[in-house]
């Protein structure tokens, strides 16, 4: 197991003054640098020496981690950070990991090589993986959109989101629900969200729902919920993100079922498509460019040592457009 210097410079094969030079920056031969990065990264290796270093000197470069790129969520949640990073003269790196979880965690290791003040993590779950490197890399770290009680986190209010949304549908006169949800891994997509609906589905009683899943991608979506109306009819489909919501629209378009008076649907997130397609889905609005701009805030206060909330949670809103149907008894 490495835990010093000497173990890397005996692996290699070279002296300890090299590795020194190579974690301080200094000039190695070209083939001795890429054996010195791999054995390191093979080991996830980050000696207390390099750790005091970053504190030490401190640089303008705030890192983030991301799972993916293609996501709105994402998109507006890096462009508030990114805005409020300028504003205080910090600057943003980006690693995004295809969600790979495994990614995520060398990705921390990677950014922490570079020299960077802070981390802000954008994860679906942490891992002890995770918490390991966090831990060894000794700089700030903000988790967003998950919350850990080891980690400073900032998290949307998913569980009042879906007791929020789980409360419309059964004003509506809803009582044959179908919930397309996403794997329970995402705590706050997959459980939060789901438990704050189930919440409000428990204080009305004399419904019929059933839990289904899909993945995050609208193609996933349209399978998913192809199968929901083979083998159930309910009388509103509520998708845990936009996206999958999306999805159920076509399905339903391709299935000549008409939103909503064949078929309601609802979603989460409030993607700005959501207003434009017609009819214009009903959803949760959660606010990804604050989430952004609290982040920025709140990684430059740890940088700078200053006293952060353990947890800071965000509010959504409803956002009630056509796409759902008032339901008589009748209809039932």
């Amino acid at each position: 197991m490495i835990k010093t210097i000497s173990d890397i410079a005996r692996i290699a094969g070279v002296s300890k003054s090299t590795v020194s030079r190579y974690l301080n920056g200094g000039s190695v031969s070209e083939p001795t640098k890429q054996k010195l990065e791999q054995i390191i990264k093979l080991n996830n290796y980050v000696p207390n020496t390099f750790a005091q270093s970053l504190k030490a000197k401190k640089t303008s470069i705030i890192g983030t981690v991301v799972p993916r790129l293609d996501s709105f969520a994402t998109s507006q949640t890096l462009m508030g950070i990114d805005e409020e990073l300028r504003n205080f003269n910090y600057h943003m790196l980006i690693s995004n990991t295809s969600q790979d979880m495994q990614r995520e965690i060398e990705a921390i290791y990677d950014l922490a090589r570079q020299k960077i003040s802070g981390i802000i993590l954008l994860a679906a779950q942490v891992t002890e993986g995770h918490l390991k490197a966090i831990r060894e890399i000794e700089i700030p770290v903000l988790l967003v959109g998950q919350q850990h009680s080891e980690l400073h986190s900032l998290i949307h209010d998913d569980f009042q989101a879906g007791y929020t949304m789980g409360r419309h549908v059964l004003a509506k006169g809803h009582r044959r629900i179908a919930y397309l949800g996403v794997t329970e891994k995402d705590v706050a997509v997959g459980i939060h969200r789901k438990e704050g609906f189930k919440q409000a589905v428990s204080e009305t009683g004399d419904c019929e729902v059933r839990y289904f899943e899909t993945g995050f991608n609208m193609a996933d979506a349209v399978a998913a919920s192809s199968r929901i109306l083979e083998q159930y009819d309910p009388t509103i489909i509520v998708c845990a993100t936009d996206n999958i919501a999306l999805g159920v629209f076509k399905t339903a378009y391709s299935n000549h079922i008409s939103i909503p008076s064949g078929l309601s649907v609802t979603g989460f997130g409030g993607y700005q498509i959501t207003e434009i397609i017609h009819p214009a889905l009903t959803t949760i609005k959660f606010y990804y460019s604050q989430a952004g701009k609290m982040a920025a805030q709140s990684i430059i206060k740890l940088v700078n040592e200053e006293q952060v909330d353990r947890l800071t949670i965000l509010n959504n809103e409803l956002i009630d457009r056509e796409s759902v149907d008032k339901v008589l008894s009748s209809d039932l």
